[in-house]
């Protein structure tokens, strides 16, 4: 199974949503910065690593808001971990996605997310998290 981390970075009530390139897997769907665990790495080591890959940042990363396993249809499974980010150096720039967005909780069931997101997007837009 893969094991993957992702980042809600939030600011000023905003969430920071990303949205794949057409030459990603899953292209144009939308998702929240982070990446795969590499071997021997710990879950929140691995998320600094993906955000400063990713965004050009160094963050503080916070609690962990979600754990869930996504099974697709294809096969695979995933093992996703949430973490909150509220803190971090850097300006945010957009070093591998086709756009990146600022994002209020409502206006996160508008974007397309990926199939494994969408029961955490609900629940954010519903207030029930963070």
């Amino acid at each position: 199974m893969k094991r993957v981390v992702a980042a809600l970075i939030v600011h000023d009530g905003q969430i920071l949503a990303c949205q794949r390139t057409r030459h990603q897997p899953m292209p144009l769907k939308w998702e929240f910065p982070g990446g795969k665990i590499e071997e021997g790495e710990q879950p929140r080591d691995a998320l600094r690593r993906e955000l400063e890959e990713e965004l050009g940042i160094e963050a503080t990363i916070g609690n962990e808001v979600a754990r869930l396993t996504h099974h697709y249809p294809n096969g695979g499974a995933v093992e996703l971990r949430f973490f909150e980010v509220r803190e971090y150096d850097g300006e945010i720039e957009n070093r591998i996605f086709r756009e990146i967005r600022w994002v209020r909780r409502k206006e996160l069931l508008e974007l397309d997310f990926l199939e494994a997101d969408r029961t955490l997007v609900q629940d954010l837009a519903a207030g029930k998290r963070l």
